[in-house]
């Protein structure tokens, strides 16, 4: 997911963002057609109105994610967009410990926010922000797409949904980037990358998941994002950077391993035995 973000980036640079979230889902949609056609599961309207809303959640999320990382680093914008996971995995629980982890994330992102508050910093890192919230949707519509589609079809049809409503902007804002054969190639790599092979996965993943549990299992992504963009963007961080990341990640593993915990502290002892 991020090596396909930190190409983005360049990608961004020659066609703007909305085109590139454009390119990614339209090429997304394609080779999810020719693997994986959604007409063959012969899905019920239900099933069908999930891939529509979750067509525009992924339009919404990768919007508001690339518009920010066009303009702040991609360890900041993937910590501060952050907060959504980790807001599903706190509100999942009721215990004091879980106000810890949330006090963490708010002063991680606080840190990595505080010191970006020129013109365009500020637009990032609200759209970082916006991407967070959208996150929030994709993990409940994602649960439920994932269950309302259990062959994992209904993906492609929701990319196509989100290629569609991306069109217009995408065209209007691209320019002559967009149909530069670099940029072109560099889209299908970043659909492969970033969408395909990510959502598929997860998507699985989120059927038999609960919610907060999903947190755990993405909770080093914003030290995965910077360090890709150190290593493939030279994009090096401030020192406050450092901490402000690292305590993001220590806040979405604990309270995603606590709540784990007392699920299985719950199941009761012969469950566990005869599961081990």
């Amino acid at each position: 997911m991020q090596a396909g973000a930190g190409l983005a980036v360049r990608m961004i640079e020659r066609a703007g963002p909305l085109a590139t979230v454009w390119l990614r889902l339209a090429f997304g949609a394609a080779l999810l057609a020719v693997l994986r056609p959604a007409w063959r599961s012969r899905p019920g309207r239900d099933a069908w109105r999930a891939a529509v809303l979750f067509g525009v959640v992924l339009a919404a999320m990768n919007a508001s994610f690339y518009v920010a990382i066009s303009r702040i680093p991609l360890g900041v914008a993937v910590t501060i967009e952050f907060w959504g996971p980790l807001a599903v995995a706190v509100l999942a629980s009721r215990r004091p410990v879980d106000l810890l982890w949330a006090t963490l994330a708010a002063g991680g992102i606080v840190i990595l926010a505080g010191g970006r508050m020129a013109a365009d910093d500020l637009v990032g890192v609200a759209f970082a922000l916006v991407a967070g919230l959208c996150w929030v949707v994709y993990i409940l519509q994602g649960t439920r797409l994932g269950r309302a589609w259990p062959d994992g079809r209904g993906l492609g049809a929701a990319m196509l949904v989100g290629a569609a409503l991306l069109a217009i902007p995408a065209v209007a804002t691209g320019g002559a980037g967009l149909l530069e054969p670099w940029v072109l190639g560099a889209g299908l790599i970043v659909a492969t990358f970033s969408s395909v092979i990510p959502y598929t996965l997860e998507l699985a993943a989120l059927r038999s998941l609960r919610p907060g549990t999903y947190g755990v299992l993405t909770s080093l992504e914003p030290a995965i994002a910077a360090l890709v963009g150190l290593a493939f963007l030279g994009q090096a961080l401030e020192p406050a950077d450092v901490p402000g990341i690292a305590l993001v990640v220590i806040a979405s593993a604990g309270a995603s391993l606590e709540g784990m915990r007392r699920r299985r502290s719950a199941i009761p002892e012969e469950a566990l035995v005869l599961a081990d």
